[in-house]
Order: C-alpha cells, then sequence, then structure tokens
C-alpha cells in the first residue's frame, strides 16, 4: 500500500517525501504545480534511489482523484496540497476558500468512498492568530487574522467532524511554525516563484544579488533587539514529523492538533547574523514600518508532539542557515538543474 502526497513537489512536501521513501515507504505524487517545479521530482528520485507514480492533478478536479485512488493501493494521504501565501489571501480570499476548503472536502470525500480514512494535514501556527500568549499549546485559543490562517482553521475544524461522525477516521493536524533550510545536498531547497514571501529565501536571494536589500518590518518590539521573535525550525525537522503523525494516524483514531516547533524562538536579525556567518556574505538591510497583523513574538510549546509522536526538532539555526546557503548556490551556479 501507498502513501498519497498531496503537494509533493513543494517545498515540505518533496522533503517530506524523500523521508518517506528512504523510510521504505511506497508513495503516490500528486501536485498541480502551480507553485512547485517539475524537476523536483526527478530531485527526490534521485536522493531517495526510487521510483514513484507521479499524478499531475489539482486537488479541486474530482475525476482525476477519483482514478487515482481506482488505480493506485492508498493506505494514508499526507495533504499539502494548497495556497500558503498570507499577503496574497488576503488579496484573493475567494481562490484561497475555493483551493485550501473546498479542494480539502473533495479529496475527503474521494477518500472516503475509497475506503482510505488516515490523513495527516499541513495546518499552521496561523490558527493561533496574533495571540501574544507564548508559548503556543495546541489548547490555546485559536483565533484568525487573513484568509489563509482561516482556511486552516476551518479545514482543521472539518476534520474534527469527520472523525466524530465515523470512528473509523484518524486525523493529525500538524501545526507548523516557521520551516526554513534546505536537504544537505543542495538538491531540494526552498524556491519559490518571484519575490519571497518567507525571510530566509529572502535572505538568500539578497545574499547572491538577486535583491538588493532586506526589509526589517518593525525593530521596536518588545524582544531583545527590538526585532520579530518566530520559531524556525528545520525543513528536515518538519518532514521526519510527518512520518511520525503517520505511524500515530495507523494506530490511533480520531483528530488530534499537534505543534511541530522547536521550542524557542529566534528574532530577525538573529537569523541574518547566523545567515551571514554560515554563508561569509553581508546582508544589506534596512528597517521598515511594522507590518498589520505582525506580533512581536511567536513559538511553540513542542511538548505534545514529544509525547505523542516520539518527534523532537534536531537541527540548529546553523545548520538551518547552511543548508540553505549550500542549496542557494548550488541554484545560482546551475547544479541542480
Amino acid at each position: 500500500m501507498a502513501i498519497l502526497v498531496t503537494g509533493g513537489a513543494g517545498y515540505i512536501g518533496s522533503h517530506t517525501c524523500v523521508e518517506l521513501l528512504q523510510a521504505g515507504e511506497d508513495i503516490v505524487l500528486l501536485d498541480n504545480f502551480s507553485n512547485a517545479k517539475p524537476q523536483v521530482v526527478n530531485r527526490i528520485k534521485e536522493l531517495s534511489g526510487r521510483d514513484f507514480p507521479l499524478y499531475a492533478v489539482d486537488i479541486l478536479h474530482r475525476e482525476g482523484l477519483e482514478k487515482i485512488f481506482a488505480r493506485e493501493d492508498i493506505e494514508a494521504v499526507i495533504h499539502f496540497a494548497g495556497l500558503k501565501a498570507v499577503g496574497e489571501s488576503v488579496k484573493i480570499p475567494l481562490d484561497y476558500y475555493q483551493n485550501n476548503v473546498s479542494g480539502t472536502i473533495n479529496l475527503c470525500q474521494v477518500m472516503a468512498r475509497a475506503g482510505c480514512k488516515k490523513i495527516v494535514f499541513s495546518s499552521s501556527a496561523t490558527v493561533y492568530g496574533n495571540s501574544t500568549d507564548v508559548p503556543f499549546r495546541e489548547d490555546s485559543p485559536l483565533s484568525t487574522t487573513n484568509p489563509y490562517g482561516s482556511t486552516k482553521r476551518m479545514v482543521e475544524d472539518i476534520l474534527r467532524d469527520l472523525c466524530a461522525s465515523d470512528p473509523e477516521w484518524s486525523a493529525c493536524l500538524l501545526r507548523y511554525f516557521n520551516p526554513i533550510g534546505a536537504h544537505k545536498s543542495g538538491l531540494l531547497g526552498e524556491d519559490p516563484n518571484g519575490i519571497p514571501n518567507n525571510l530566509l529565501p529572502y535572505i538568500a536571494k539578497v545574499a547572491v544579488g538577486q535583491l538588493e536589500r532586506l526589509n526589517v518590518f518593525g525593530n521596536d518590539y518588545d524582544t531583545p533587539d527590538g526585532t520579530g521573535v518566530r520559531d524556525y525550525l528545520h525543513v528536515v525537522d518538519l518532514a521526519i514529523g510527518h512520518l511520525k503523525a503517520l505511524d500515530y494516524v495507523r494506530t490511533h483514531k480520531g483528530a488530534e492538533a499537534i505543534n511541530l516547533g522547536t521550542g524557542r524562538g529566534y528574532s530577525v536579525l538573529e537569523v541574518v547574523k547566523a545567515f551571514e556567518k554560515a554563508s561569509g556574505v553581508t546582508i544589506p538591510y534596512r528597517i521598515a514600518p511594522r507590518r498589520p497583523g505582525d506580533i512581536a513574538t511567536c513559538y511553540a510549546d513542542p511538548s505534545k508532539a514529544k509525547k505523542l509522536l516520539g518527534w523532537e526538532a534536531a537541527r540548529s539555526l546553523e545548520e538551518m542557515c547552511a543548508d540553505a546557503w549550500n542549496f542557494t548556490r548550488r541554484q545560482q551556479s546551475g547544479e541542480s538543474q
């Protein structure tokens, strides 16, 4: 039996596919390639030394999903597919609700008819909204400040209701904090189209001269250096968390929300300094006004992940930056094309 990985060619999905294959799991990869590059699939095969079925299908396309479940023996689904840019979600909210919410409903309906009732869902720390009660625990109050976060919270509610309605269902709702870094090989990493939304790929593009400088949004927060503090974790640690969650849904029923983070925060300037140390490149930056909705500090209480999944983040900020820089250099030189 195989694991269907939706959005499997994306940043987190591709790293998870490698970890699954190296752990001996069979996978089926689904991606519509709206925000992923087809060559990533070949890199997954190269790193794992294994082949797998690939479907260029959108989760909104029910007939395409039904064909996958008819052809493949799917045991469980790890569900990454979705639109993911906070700022964009404010501009085109209907696209986000249609893709992330309606697409997931579509997927779950097809899964149910096929008798596949195990799902690991890619949720987000954005479900905690702008609360200042850190560290965030899974029982912290939920609120959202943008359509992207609202879609994640809605899907969590849908999966809880689904599990409550049918005791055969099992869902693990993984609330990520801030994944950064890249595969040690330099073949996989975060390579967004256009100007990056996330801090580290933006810093990396500044380091190689593709962008002039980094904008640091606010330096007057109540933090050690005045810049925002976030819980950054290595993308490979995050990928391994999905394998642990897969084991969990295989042996437990019902829905469970679990944070995946390191349990400590790093400021924007700490990340800049760590990247400068890893790369040997000075990162020019300027202080810009705070962005609406940003909070001073956000980090996880990861104790539930340790207790239920046996998972802990293992890689340091220095390793995250070094691996990201290695990936960026290889991309720049064309080695990983």
